[in-house]
């Protein structure tokens, strides 16, 4: 087949490094297949209408799926133990079920014959009561983009602009992200507290204590996306809400998430692995449930390929991003995500005195358009080389949107000129947007007259990036993923699989494992009852 798009990609290069990355993938994925962890159960739980937590904080979904594995273990799951001891009564709900069992007061048993049949039952109807409830939620989605009152709002400019609050206060949060919707932001991200990814439980309610960041809590979740849905009715375009499902917890907070709404999801497959040490192993199971949960959603993922440039070098470790991003597609496609809900990310992170920056940027920034052309690209600003000069960060910023524009990127987290100097000022961020939006104007479809020299430079770095990243997936299709990241291949990083924090938390299943959430996410059509065509047009 002949070569195609403006890098004229060999077809076949392209199909071979998305071959090495399925067979490279495939152990991973049998080992999420043949395991659970605590938070795939408790998410279980969650998506059942187990809610709340006691006088301190911890949650009755934490003390439930404690107090089972205690006594019987995790092997099987907790629908069985749980749903029997529901049926058996006198407990009326799976909250006075779980504060019971907090206290002690509850007996759980692997139950068999006609008594877990009754019990399997009983959970796949609360399963299926959940999956109910996040399909109704998508379903809003689908009617709001499609009753926006014109052409434009409903699809605004590309690429999206994503913008980012992080008070700590969910009701400082709100205004926030209701200005910066007003000030033409496309999708507002509500950034994590600072160490939650390293919670082993979901915090309860609406938080006004967050360092660096607002906790991601069910309570925070509905606040916002009322907030973010009064302001799209105002304005007459959808606002989209972002949040992080990573870390300890991820498959709780895809749930909930999916619960309340929300249309993107920080959700990388190593991130956690290899930035805040959690257990490869713990990571990639839990990341599996967390994705078809996405998936049936209808939320977009965003990866975090940008993380490992801030770490290593921007030009040197080019091909690692694109290595990553073919994992997390393969991963992706696998958990039932769409072409359409693969927000995989990369970031204009080249020292900009090295000669030529810019067009290694557009290089790096084509070439993964072209690789993932259904994808909705994330795209992430300068951080890295920010000095505290504001009036080159603010130049910087501004052909870093120009890149974004000229290569066709579907979604841009705008850059701050005070990057690294303070935590931004309202004023910073509106200026921001005054940048970014000046340059998507002027611009437009500029993306149409942009064609590389067949036989400059920019193609022909695009097209070494790809082939050093074909051999190194096929280094990591001999060698086993887990051993690349344990040798420190993304980001730098070492981290061997058996180390980390959650490993305590895997549980390999045992025959007549039962999770009836799984077991509607495994073998139905996640896009089944979707009438939208795309979230977010790549």
């Amino acid at each position: 087949m002949a070569p195609q798009g403006k890098l004229d990609l060999d077809p076949e290069v392209v199909r071979t490094a998305r071959r090495l990355a399925a067979r490279a993938a495939e152990p991973i994925i049998g080992m999420a297949r043949s395991h659970t962890t605590v938070s795939v159960e408790r998410a279980l739980l969650r998506l059942a209408g187990l809610t709340g937590a006691d006088d301190e904080g911890r949650p009755w979904a934490n003390h439930l799926a404690d107090a089972v594995r205690d006594q019987v273990g995790l092997e099987h799951g907790v629908a069985l133990p749980v749903w029997d001891a529901l049926l058996a009564g006198p407990h009326g709900s799976l909250g006075d079920l779980a504060q019971a069992a907090a206290r002690g007061r509850v007996s759980f048993r692997l139950p068999s014959g006609t008594d877990a049949e009754h019990a399997r039952k009983a959970a796949g109807e609360a399963a299926r009561g959940g999956m109910a409830r996040i399909d109704r939620r998508r379903a809003e989605r689908d009617r709001l983009l499609a009753e926006l009152p014109t052409p434009d709002a409903a699809d605004p400019p590309r690429p999206l602009v994503y913008l980012i609050v992080a008070t700590g206060d969910i009701y400082e949060d709100i205004p926030q992200a209701q200005a910066a919707a007003r000030e033409g932001a496309d999708v507002v991200a509500v950034i994590r507290s600072t160490g939650q990814s390293l919670l082993d439980f979901v915090p309860e309610g609406a938080t006004r204590e967050g360092y660096a960041g607002t906790y991601a809590t069910r309570e925070n979740f509905r606040l916002m996306r009322a907030a973010l849905d009064e302001v799209s009715r105002e304005l007459g375009r959808y606002v989209r809400l972002t949040n992080y499902a990573s870390g300890l917890c991820m498959p709780e907070i895809a749930t909930l998430a999916g619960l309340e709404r929300l249309d993107m999801m920080l959700n990388d497959c190593m991130y956690g692995i290899i930035f805040r040490d959690i257990n490869p192993r713990r990571t990639f199971i839990d990341q599996r449930f967390s994705r078809q949960i996405h998936a049936r959603a209808g939320i977009v993922i965003n990866t975090g390929e940008d993380n490992y440039l801030t770490t290593a070098d921007a030009v040197d470790a080019a091909h690692t991003v694109v290595v990553s991003q073919l994992l997390n597609e393969r991963f992706g496609h696998e958990a039932g995500l769409a072409d359409a809900q693969l927000g995989l990310g990369h970031a204009f992170e080249i020292n900009p005195a090295i000669p030529e920056s810019f067009r290694l940027e557009l290089a790096h920034a084509q070439l993964v358009r072209e690789l993932f052309p259904g994808a909705p690209l994330k795209y992430m600003p300068p951080t890295k080389h920010m000095t505290g000069n504001i009036f080159a960060g603010y130049l910087l910023d501004a052909f870093f949107n120009l890149a974004g524009v000229l290569t066709g990127q579907s979604i841009i987290l705008i850059g701050m000129m005070t990057e690294g100097i303070h935590t931004p000022w309202l004023s910073d961020r509106d200026l921001a947007l005054e940048n970014v939006r000046y340059v998507r104007d002027a611009c437009g479809g500029l993306a149409e007259d942009f064609m590389p020299r067949p036989d400059g430079m920019l193609v022909q770095r695009a097209k070494q990036v790809l082939s050093e990243s074909v051999d190194l997936l096929g280094r990591i299709a001999d060698d086993g993923l887990l051993d690349a990241i344990a040798e420190g291949t993304f980001g730098i990083t070492r981290r061997p699989p058996d180390g980390g924090k959650g490993l305590d938390g895997v549980v390999a299943r045992a025959d007549g494992y039962v999770n009836p959430a799984i077991e509607i996410l495994d073998t139905e059509d996640p896009h089944a009852a979707s009438t939208a065509q795309q979230e977010v047009p790549a």
